[in-house]
C-alpha cells in the first residue's frame, strides 16, 4: 500500500497511537496526532515523541478532519462517535489501527482473543514458539503495539498476537492463520451495547480465515464453541472437561493432545483450572503452527505466568497476598476466586462496565472472609451484593483496603485484588493498579 503523501489523522495518542503516527511518517505520510488531551496533559514520553517527530497535536473535534485522507483510529476510541459519522460524510475512509497495520505486516498471524486469559495465554504462545526454535515476535493488546511490529516482522516469522473485541471491531480485511476464541462472557457493555454486538467483535477475527486456516475454539464455552459456524477454517477445540473431537483436552491428572498423552497436569507452574484451558488452547495453537509436543512440554514447564494475572505477590504471616488486577470483568474474578478453596479478602471495584456482579455472590458467601470495596463502582457492587453471609466494606481507595485486610487476616488467609471493574477511575490502566497494589504489599511488616 502506497501511503506516500496522504494525510492522515490519528485519533489517541497512547503507546499504539504514537507508535503508529511514527510509522506513518517513516513511510512519508502526513500525519496529524489527535486526542481529547493536549500536549501537557499527554504520558511525557508520548508528548516528547511527538515533538521530537514534528508531528502536530490537535483536539479532538471536527476541525481535525480538515484535510484528511484516512482517520485512524486507536482501539481505545470509540467508532460510532458522531464524529466519524461526520468524517464518514465527508468522504473519509474511517479504520482502526489493527486494520490498517496488518496490510504492513510480514508472516502469518496467530490471534487470540476472548474475555479472559487472553494475555496468559498470548505470551505462553510466543514462549512455545520460541523455546521450540519458531521465529517469532508477540504483541498486540500487549507489550508491543502492532505498528511497532511492522518493520521487524518477517515472511518465516509468526507474529502472536492478543486481540481484543476494541482492536477486532474495525477489521474488515485482517486475515488470522490461526485464530483462537478462548471464551466470550459479557464485558465491555459499556461500549458495545449488548454481549451480541461485543460477542460479533470477537468473532471478527475468524472473517477472513479460509479453509487452509485453522481455527481453535472452547468446547467448554458455549458462545466459543458456537463460533465454528462463523469462519471457513478447519476447526480445532481444546478442553477442561474430557475429550474432544479434535484438539488439546484434559482427562484426569494428564493433558492430552490430538489423542496422545502430552503431559501431566502436575508440570504446570499456573494456578486454577482456567490457566489449564489457557496451556490447552495455547499448546494446540503453537502445535498447529509447527511446533513439536516434545518441546511444548518443556517450555510449558518452564512457564511461570504473567504478570498482573493471579500473580502471587508475598506471603507474609502465613498470609498470602495475590495481585489479579487484569482481571477487570466479573468472569476473571470468578476464575480467580475459584483458584482457592477459603479465606479470602477480595478487593472489588474501580470503573464499573455496565457489569453484574451478583454471579459473585455464591463463591464470595462460600470462600470469602471479607469484601473490601473501592472506587467508583462501589456503591454499585454494594447494592448488588446487599445481604450476602460475608461482610462488605466500602474501603475508598486501595491502600485502605490492604491496610483494613491486614489488621484483620489471620494464617492461611488469602487477599486478592480482583476487580472486576475497569481501573480508569484512580488509575493509568491495570498495570499501574497491580503495581500499587504490590507495592503496598511489600510495605506490610512482619508481626512480632
Amino acid at each position: 500500500m502506497d501511503i506516500k503523501g496522504l494525510q492522515f489523522a490519528i485519533f489517541g495518542m497512547g503507546e499504539s497511537g504514537v507508535d503508529t503516527a511514527e510509522f506513518l511518517l517513516r513511510r512519508g505520510a502526513q500525519v496529524r496526532a489527535v486526542d481529547r488531551k493536549p500536549y501537557e496533559e499527554l504520558k511525557p514520553d508520548h508528548a516528547r515523541r511527538l515533538v521530537a517527530a514534528h508531528i502536530p497535536l490537535v483536539l479532538q473535534g471536527e476541525s481535525a478532519l480538515d484535510n484528511v485522507d484516512i482517520a485512524l483510529l486507536s482501539p481505545g476510541v470509540p467508532p460510532k462517535l458522531p464524529l466519524f459519522e461526520e468524517a464518514r460524510r465527508r468522504g473519509i475512509r474511517v479504520t482502526g489501527e489493527l486494520e490498517f497495520c496488518s496490510h504492513f505486516l510480514h508472516g502469518p498471524i496467530l490471534g487470540i482473543t476472548g474475555s479472559n486469559g487472553k494475555t496468559t495465554t498470548t505470551s505462553l504462545c510466543g514462549h512455545l514458539l520460541k523455546e521450540s526454535g519458531i521465529p517469532v515476535q508477540v504483541g498486540g493488546n500487549i507489550g508491543t503495539p502492532l505498528a511497532a511490529m511492522l518493520d521487524s516482522s518477517r515472511d518465516d516469522q509468526w507474529n502472536v498476537l492478543e486481540l481484543s473485541s476494541f482492536m477486532l471491531e474495525l477489521a474488515d480485511t485482517l486475515h488470522v492463520a490461526i485464530a483462537s476464541i478462548l471464551n466470550i462472557t459479557p464485558d465491555h457493555l459499556d461500549r458495545h451495547g449488548s454481549l451480541e454486538n461485543y460477542t460479533a467483535a470477537k468473532r471478527r477475527i475468524l472473517r477472513n480465515q479460509t479453509p487452509l486456516d485453522a481455527a481453535v475454539l472452547n468446547a467448554g464455552d458455549a458462545l466459543s464453541h458456537e463460533s465454528a459456524s462463523f469462519t471457513k477454517a478447519a476447526v480445532h477445540e481444546f478442553s477442561s472437561g474430557g475429550r474432544v473431537e479434535r484438539g488439546f483436552w484434559r482427562e484426569g491428572p494428564d493433558l492430552i493432545a490430538n489423542g496422545e498423552f502430552w503431559m501431566p497436569r502436575s508440570e504446570v507452574q499456573l494456578q486454577g483450572r482456567h490457566n489449564v484451558e489457557n496451556v490447552l488452547a495455547a499448546g494446540c495453537c503453537a502445535h498447529l503452527a509447527g511446533a513439536p509436543l516434545s518441546a511444548l512440554r518443556r517450555a510449558v514447564a518452564d512457564f511461570p505466568g504473567v504478570e498482573h494475572r493471579i500473580e502471587f505477590v508475598r506471603e507474609l504471616n502465613g498470609v498470602r497476598y495475590y495481585n489479579d488486577s487484569k482481571g477487570t470483568n466479573v468472569d476473571a474474578t470468578i476464575k480467580a476466586l475459584e483458584s482457592f478453596e477459603s479465606g479470602i479478602w477480595l478487593i472489588l471495584g474501580g470503573r464499573d462496565k455496565a457489569s453484574d456482579y451478583t454471579p459473585l455472590r455464591p463463591l464470595i458467601e462460600a470462600r470469602g472472609r471479607g469484601v473490601l470495596l473501592i472506587g467508583e463502582a462501589t456503591p454499585i457492587i454494594d447494592a448488588q451484593l446487599a445481604g450476602i453471609s460475608v461482610p462488605v466494606t466500602s474501603c475508598g481507595d486501595m491502600a485502605a483496603a490492604i491496610a483494613y485486610a491486614s489488621a484483620r487476616v489471620v494464617p492461611g488467609d488469602v487477599v486478592l485484588l480482583s476487580p472486576a471493574c475497569a481501573s480508569f477511575d484512580q488509575y493509568s490502566g491495570y498495570n499501574e493498579r497491580g503495581r500499587h497494589f504490590k507495592s503496598l504489599v511489600g510495605q506490610l511488616e512482619e508481626k512480632g
